[in-house]
C-alpha cells in the first residue's frame, strides 16, 4: 500500500510540474495578432458631406498594423443595392504624421461587365487618393489633407481633376470612453465634392459623439453624427453602431 501510494503521490507531482511549465510556456507560445476585423452598421452612409446609397450601409473590413504601418481592405455594401464598393489602403504613421494611399472602386451592379483589373485612364473605375493627417499627441486636433492623383476623376472635360480636400477636426475626451468630435472640410477646388463646378468651398461641417450600450459585460459601440453640407444646403443626422 505504501509502495502504491508512492506511486500516486509521484505521478500527481510529475503531472502538477507538466501543467506549471505549460502554464509558464504558454504566454510565450501565444503572440497577440496584429491583424484585427471589425463590422459597421450604419443607418446613412456619409463622407465628407457626400451621401452614399439610400438605405442603411454594412462596411465590413480587415486590417493590419505593424510598428506604424497599416494596411487595409473594406466593403462598403447599402441594404437595398444602392451603393457598394472595395476599398484598399496603406500608410505609415511616426510621431504623430500619417501618410497613405487609398484606392476606392465602385463596381456596378451584379451582371454588369465593369472589370476591376482595368486600370486604363478613362475606363478604369479605381480612384486613387494621396493623403496626410497631421495629428499631434500634445493637442487634441487633426489636419487631413488629400489629393486625388489617379482614376475616374475626370472634369467635364475629360482630364484628370486632382479633387483636393482638407479637413479641421478637435475631439474632446470623456470619462469611459466618450468622445465628441467636431471638424470643419472644404474642397479646394474644381472637384467631385463640388460636381465639378466651383472651386474652394466648405462641403463638410459635422458634430460626431461617440459612446457605448453596455450589453452584460460587453459594450457595443456606437455613435451618432449631425452632418451639414453648406455648399450642397444638405443636411443629415446618422447612427452607428460596431463589432470589433
Amino acid at each position: 500500500m505504501n509502495k502504491f501510494r508512492k506511486i500516486i503521490l509521484l505521478t500527481v507531482a510529475l503531472l502538477m510540474s507538466s501543467l506549471s511549465n505549460l502554464q509558464a510556456q504558454t504566454p510565450k507560445a501565444l503572440k497577440l495578432s496584429n491583424f484585427s476585423a471589425s463590422l459597421e452598421l450604419t443607418t446613412k452612409y456619409m463622407w465628407r458631406g457626400i451621401e452614399y446609397g439610400t438605405s442603411p450601409v454594412v462596411f465590413p473590413m480587415l486590417s493590419y498594423d505593424y510598428k506604424g504601418f497599416n494596411a487595409y481592405v473594406m466593403g462598403g455594401y447599402a441594404v437595398n443595392g444602392s451603393h457598394q464598393e472595395v476599398d484598399l489602403g496603406v500608410s505609415y504613421t511616426k510621431d504623430g504624421v500619417s501618410v497613405g494611399v487609398n484606392d476606392y472602386y465602385y463596381p456596378s451592379a451584379v451582371g454588369e461587365k465593369d472589370r476591376y483589373f482595368e486600370f486604363e485612364k478613362g475606363k478604369t473605375g479605381h480612384s486613387v487618393e494621396a493623403v496626410v493627417t497631421l495629428n499631434p499627441t500634445q493637442i487634441p486636433v487633426y489636419l487631413l489633407a488629400s489629393t486625388y492623383v489617379y482614376g475616374n476623376d475626370k472634369n467635364p472635360d475629360g482630364k484628370q481633376s486632382y479633387s483636393s480636400y482638407i479637413e479641421l477636426g478637435y475631439s474632446h475626451a470623456f470619462y469611459d470612453d466618450n468622445q465628441i468630435t467636431v471638424l470643419a472640410g472644404a474642397t479646394l477646388n474644381k472637384s467631385f465634392y463640388t460636381n465639378y463646378e466651383s472651386g474652394f468651398s466648405v462641403c463638410n461641417v459635422a458634430v460626431k459623439y461617440q459612446t457605448h450600450i453596455p450589453l452584460g459585460k460587453y459594450k457595443l459601440p456606437v455613435s451618432a453624427s449631425y452632418v451639414l453640407n453648406p455648399y450642397m444646403d444638405k443636411s443629415y443626422f446618422t447612427m452607428s453602431l460596431y463589432l470589433r
